[in-house]
């Protein structure tokens, strides 16, 4: 559409191998293993500009068993995949978690810091938008644990990156419709949270100087203020 190639691609910010990949068990572990090795070095033949994720849910496998129990269940360990040893591959930029309400991997960002010393990204934050007694949103509480969180460990430059939200809609795209799935201007105190997080990363990472090119319709305040 753009007749840029995908290689050159300012809009492209990184390739996933696969979403979600698992095999049929734990012993399926070393093909896995060595298709993630494979593929990756292949793109990165391709494409040197762009990072390279895998995809991974963020489960630790049968080789790391001393972190299972933070495994949303026991057959999360039986599908092959391992966080640890899948994110250690040299080609793989940075690590990649699916973070629903019963699986929140905090224990993922140290491993990023003290094993694997690469970012983590969140590459999909979940929770239902049911209310609580409170009239508060789930939604939102859980969003804002998991934006605090990292912005806590952004801020220090340790391995916490960033989070994007399963899944953000815009109108008329009915059939995406998920449990999951808003669009993020129909809910404001979402879309507040989205907008302020977005504002104090950039804060954090982007000069003043650097930022006055930004300044049109911009949503952030002045970083100097």
């Amino acid at each position: 559409m753009t007749g840029v190639r995908f290689f050159d691609e300012l809009a492209i910010f990184a390739w996933e191998l696969m979403n979600e990949p698992r095999g049929e068990s734990g012993s399926s572990a070393p093909l896995l293993q060595s298709w993630i090795t494979e593929m990756a070095a292949y793109i990165k033949s391709l494409d040197q500009r762009h990072l390279v994720t895998i995809g991974v849910e963020g489960f630790y496998g049968l080789q790391t068993q001393e972190k299972n129990a933070v495994n949303p269940g026991d057959w999360a360990s039986s599908l092959g995949t391992d966080f640890l040893n899948n994110s250690a591959i040299h080609n793989i930029d940075f690590a990649s978690v699916h973070a629903y309400p019963d699986s929140c991997g905090w224990i993922h960002i140290r491993d990023g810091d003290d094993i694997l010393k690469k970012p983590v990204l969140f590459t999909e934050v979940v929770s239902s938008s049911q209310q609580n007694q409170q009239g508060s949103y789930q939604r939102d509480i859980f969003l804002k644990m998991v934006y605090d969180k990292i912005y806590e460990s952004s801020k220090k430059r340790q391995a916490g990156a960033g989070a994007l939200i399963w899944q953000l809609l815009v109108d008329d795209m009915q059939g995406y419709v998920d449990q999951f799935s808003f669009v993020a201007w129909n809910h404001l105190s979402t879309y507040k949270l989205i907008i302020e997080q977005s504002c104090r990363l950039r804060r954090t990472f982007v000069k003043e100087e650097t930022n006055r090119k930004y300044r049109h319709n911009d949503p952030c305040p002045s970083i100097g203020s």
